[in-house]
């Protein structure tokens, strides 16, 4: 399954100026913008209905921290399991003699 794709809201506003300042028709430039014809006119409703709120979203340096984070967490975890694992190994060792 293909991943959803992720727009800054930068991304979004430049898309909506360049449809509404170049004269050009709709699908022509959602087709440059590798976008489906609907999003863009559907980000150019949000930017006329919201002005400077469109967009409010989370954006992709969030997710990152997100993924960051989680990254992190699953470093801990292993460390303590490979922690407990070393002493289990050295107490059998110890045992063994």
């Amino acid at each position: 399954m293909a991943q959803r794709q992720v727009f800054t809201k930068e991304f979004k506003r430049e898309a909506v100026r360049l449809l509404e300042s170049s004269g050009r028709a709709g699908s022509e430039v959602a087709r440059e913008l590798g976008l489906r014809r609907n999003q863009l006119y559907k980000w150019q409703a949000e930017h006329r209905a919201k002005g400077p709120r469109a967009f409010p979203g989370r954006g992709p340096h969030l997710e990152a921290l997100d993924e960051l984070t989680r990254v992190q967490r699953e470093l801990k975890r292993v460390t303590e399991e490979r922690d407990i694992l070393k002493k289990a190994v050295a107490f059998f060792a110890n045992e063994s003699r």
